[in-house]
């Protein structure tokens, strides 16, 4: 009998999820399929399909309706994406990730204080991304008008019911969006002096945006007339483009900016520009993986794939405590690694990718990896002499450490100032997800953020400007990559994954979640991948989570040691860990909302899930 028990208490561990009910069923589809982060979103998407879009022109859509429901993201946030061509076989990426404006320098920010760029506000914003970012995506590989895929987001700046959980979010953050009279003007419709009535849109209210609504009339009313001069639909587009970088928009977001303290100008705005470049990927059990390269963190999921290939997982059990700790320690090595090597592409000094990403570095930092206790103590590598160079920064690399937690002692005034988030705040600051795909190939997946509540607004442009800038460091002992210049792009934690199978799209992925998001992937993948888990199953799963990485937000610190588990995690797990140095914390969610699509390259259908939790949601036909 007691080998029976025995027997079944090591099924428990090392049976995959994938033989349980999921709470949400599988979007199953044909034609397409469409999941964002908020259902009316969803709803934009299917609307641009039936109007005879492609995944393209979808995903565009989807982006408009959430930037303007503030689903975490606001207009002049920032989007990164991941795009299939099914013509070329090819997957691009998509970089519209603004910039540092002029004067923002490590001096400015730190004669004024602050240990940071700020959480908030006029200065806490690089340039605007995403109006870019959609309108390049839509002219270089769309099929639809601007007009039409900006229908759904126009028709709900004029109004729409505001759900709970945003207008909540509102309420909750009065005080802050009080500072700014657009802002106020805005998304508090019935602020008064009585501080106990509420001062935000009411759940379900019709919420309306005027002057979002006039912006994106304008850029419909340049495409219009650019069609009417002669030009094709891409140039058409572009001219919308032109209208906001550099036209009468970006006069007023910059005359409204830069009177609240802000240092974005024209040149600024006039210089920016998209980049569609080609991702960073590695292979795993023959499934090629692709990342949006070390501008923001993706590649470390690639370099966690190339050191866990290494290791026989599904020996040890789907969430073991030697599974759980063997990804703790792997993905803390190639987060250390993000900490100190990652920046701006088109910025010096060049990052070397080609060394984090060789599966030689691999297999050398697997060596140092501790397998009986967690490590408190793991460092930056040295991936220069895997791409045959010296590494420019090693006086740096022999001094690094990360900041431990409430450093922020030692420049009170300076945090006050700047209004730094918490650890756990950044883990679940603002993104959304955005999966799109159809039956002719096309796929994308977007991972948009920026611009969130509680925003600046700037002028009567309706635009909430990003709150990226808090991103980058002012000293270069932390990160010689990421330091903040004009001009430079913050290196960001926004992360959207596909992966390809026998050369054609197989998953297709991306969640929420700020430094837990390639975390969160990492795991989604290997469930699917190692333990067989449906789409569904595998974003629904429980997750582990470190915050033994270096903060992309607000105080950048540290927490070795510290481990988030999902509360069903059974007791003997939650004490062999333990016992291996680690300080537990058990929550209901463990990672932020995963959106997916499997392609079901057997019956030739697709796969939709989203997470059991948060308001994402898809549709499918």
């Amino acid at each position: 009998m007691r080998a029976i028990c025995y027997l079944l208490a090591a099924l428990l561990v090392s049976t995959p999820l994938c033989a349980e009910r999921s709470i949400k069923p599988i979007l199953h589809g044909k034609h397409w399929v469409a999941i964002t982060g908020k259902p009316l979103g969803a709803t934009a998407g299917a609307i641009t399909f039936m109007r005879g879009g492609n995944a393209v022109d979808a995903a565009c859509a989807m982006l408009a309706a959430t930037a303007t429901m503030w689903d975490t993201l606001g207009w002049g946030g920032e989007t990164q994406a991941l795009i299939y061509n099914p013509h070329t076989g090819k997957v691009k990426g998509i970089n519209a990730l603004g910039v540092a404006p002029t004067g923002a320098t490590p001096a400015y920010f730190k004669d004024r204080g602050m240990l940071y760029p700020p959480e908030y506000g006029p200065l806490a914003a690089v340039t605007p991304g995403t109006p870019g970012g959609l309108m390049v995506m839509l002219a270089e590989f769309g099929s639809l008008s601007l007009a039409e895929v900006l229908a759904p987001a126009m028709e709900m700046a004029n109004g729409y019911p505001i759900e709970k959980s945003q207008a909540d979010n509102i309420e909750n953050r009065r005080e802050i969006i009080a500072q700014w009279p657009d802002s106020r003007r805005i998304l508090l419709p019935h602020l008064s002096s009585d501080s106990a009535q509420r001062a935000a849109p009411h759940p379900g209210e019709i919420f309306r945006q005027a002057d979002l609504l006039d912006m994106l009339q304008k850029l419909v009313a340049a495409e219009q007339q650019a069609l009417k001069q002669g030009k094709n639909r891409s140039a058409a587009i572009m001219a919308a483009y032109q209208r906001f970088y550099r036209g009468d928009i970006a006069q007023e977001l910059v005359r409204a900016t830069r009177a609240a303290g802000g240092l974005i100008t024209l040149q600024d705005l006039d210089q920016w520009q998209v980049h569609i470049e080609t991702p960073v990927s590695t292979n795993y059990q023959g499934i090629e993986v692709f990342k949006l390269t070390h501008w923001v963190q993706g590649p470390v999921m690639l370099q966690s794939l190339n050191m866990l290939e290494n290791i026989n997982l599904k020996e040890m059990g789907y969430n073991s405590s030697r599974y759980i700790h063997a990804l703790y320690q792997v993905m803390n090595h190639t987060f250390a690694d993000r900490d100190f090597y990652y920046g701006d592409s088109y910025t010096p000094p060049k990052e070397p990718i080609d060394g984090l990403l060789s599966k030689a570095y691999a297999r050398k930092r697997l060596q140092s990896v501790n397998w009986d206790k967690n490590d408190t103590t793991i460092k930056p590598g040295d991936p220069y002499p895997f791409q045959n160079a010296s590494n420019p920064y090693q006086h740096l690399l022999e001094k690094w450490t990360p900041i431990p937690p409430r450093a922020e002692a030692a420049g009170e005034a300076g945090f006050q100032q700047a209004r730094l988030m918490s650890h756990d705040e950044a883990f679940v600051a603002g993104t959304t997800s955005i999966q799109a795909a159809d039956a002719e190939g096309w796929v994308v997946s977007i991972t948009p953020s920026g611009g969130w509540i509680p925003p600046f607004i700037a002028g009567t442009t309706g635009v909430g400007l990003s709150q990226r800038m808090q991103s980058f460091v002012l000293d270069e002992a932390l990160n010689p990559f990421n330091v903040v210049a004009p001009g430079k792009r913050p290196r960001a934690t926004l992360t959207p994954g596909m992966a390809l199978k026998n050369g054609k799209p197989y998953l297709s992925f991306a969640v929420q979640g700020g430094d837990s998001q390639d975390q969160n992937l990492l795991q989604f993948f290997l469930n699917v991948v190692e333990f067989g888990m449906d789409v569904q199953n595998a974003v629904e799963a429980p997750n582990m989570n470190s915050y033994q990485m270096q903060s992309s937000f607000g105080a950048h610190t540290s927490e070795p040691g510290r481990l988030i588990l999902r509360n069903d995690t059974s007791l003997k797990v939650q004490q062999e860990l333990q016992k291996m140095g680690y300080e537990i914390e058990l929550r209901k969610r463990t990672s932020g909302p995963t959106t997916a699509i499997f392609f079901d390259q057997k019956h030739g259908g697709f796969q939709g899930a989203a997470s059991d939790f948060g308001e994402d949601y898809g549709i499918a036909w």
